[in-house]
């Protein structure tokens, strides 16, 4: 991770810069780093997005509901059903019986908490040298590009 502040660029010479590849390369690095530090947890960004979301909703998601939210995220065509029941035999998550509702037990939530710890670095490396009104108004921006190439702008709920 970059320690200095970068080398500074004209207006004009930034306007014209291609917002795919840069978007792409800050994804892939984030991205790429956050993969790798749930690996070494034996986990994928799926195993990662199923224990935030049980988390954050107990018993709110069932495997077709919670597929069809993650679904949309997923560029690495995950079979849900294999990360679902990969954390059943972890004994991370339980499911209903009746519903299908998934719940994190406390193994669950303890190894979520070991993922988000491993991934923080990522996270703070991402904003590192960014000052947080401009990392606010760059988000807005990619939501209003997302909106304008008809993707959903919206926050994900």
């Amino acid at each position: 991770m970059t320690t200095a502040p970068l080398k500074e660029y004209t207006h004009e010479e930034l306007v014209g810069q291609p917002i795919g590849a840069w978007t792409s390369q800050a994804a892939w690095l984030v991205l790429g780093g956050i993969r790798a530090q749930l690996a070494v947890e034996g986990l994928t960004q799926p195993h990662w997005w199923t224990l935030n979301h049980a988390s954050g909703g107990p018993g709110k998601w069932t495997r077709p509901t919670l597929t069809a939210r993650l679904g949309k995220y997923d560029d690495l065509g995950t079979d849900f059903d294999r990360v679902y029941d990969d954390l059943v035999a972890r004994g991370w998550l339980t499911e209903d019986a009746g519903t299908g509702a998934m719940t994190l037990t406390e193994a669950g939530e303890a190894a979520r908490i070991r993922a988000r710890e491993r991934i923080a670095p990522v996270l703070k490396g991402a904003h590192e040298w960014v000052d947080e009104a401009d990392f606010v108004t760059t988000i807005n921006v990619l939501r209003r590009i997302v909106a304008n190439l008809g993707g959903d702008g919206n926050l994900p709920e």
